[in-house]
């Protein structure tokens, strides 16, 4: 009861916001990738039918490894989503940061909107990966 408690309060505090929060959570090294989970709660005041960010990952050397689109889908309002991708070829220990470059889509029932750049907070939980905007 304390858990479901706990989950109600905290997505009610971050729907306040008027933000999209995405969280880099937890990685782990699987079968020749690197596995990314993210946490992806929607305080924005609109709901999200589909998003998707192109990102720059940055490897330990200071080099760019590659560009990607992380696809989060339907992020309905004030809701919280948890999300994985994998990164081939790549440890987890050889990654330094991620970097939103630009919004790749962010539709709602309405068309496009401008809300997944204007409300976007990116942050990380892990200390050796960092997570963010710049």
């Amino acid at each position: 009861m304390a858990a479901v408690l706990a989950l109600c309060c905290g997505t009610a505090a971050v729907a306040q916001t008027g933000n999209l929060e995405l969280e880099l959570n937890t990685s782990a090294d699987v079968a020749g990738a690197c596995r990314l989970t993210f946490v992806a709660t929607n305080g924005t005041g609109v709901d999200l039918t589909n998003v998707a960010y192109e990102v720059a990952v940055w490897v330990n050397s200071g080099a760019v490894e590659t560009l990607m689109v992380l696809e989060f889908g339907a992020l309905p309002l004030s809701n919280t989503r948890v999300i994985q991708f994998d990164l081939p070829r790549l440890g987890c220990g050889d990654l330094a940061r991620i970097n939103v470059n630009g919004l790749d889509t962010c539709e709602t029932a309405d068309g496009p909107k401008e809300v997944c750049t204007k409300s976007l907070n990116a942050s990380s939980r892990l200390p050796a990966i960092a997570f963010g905007l710049k």
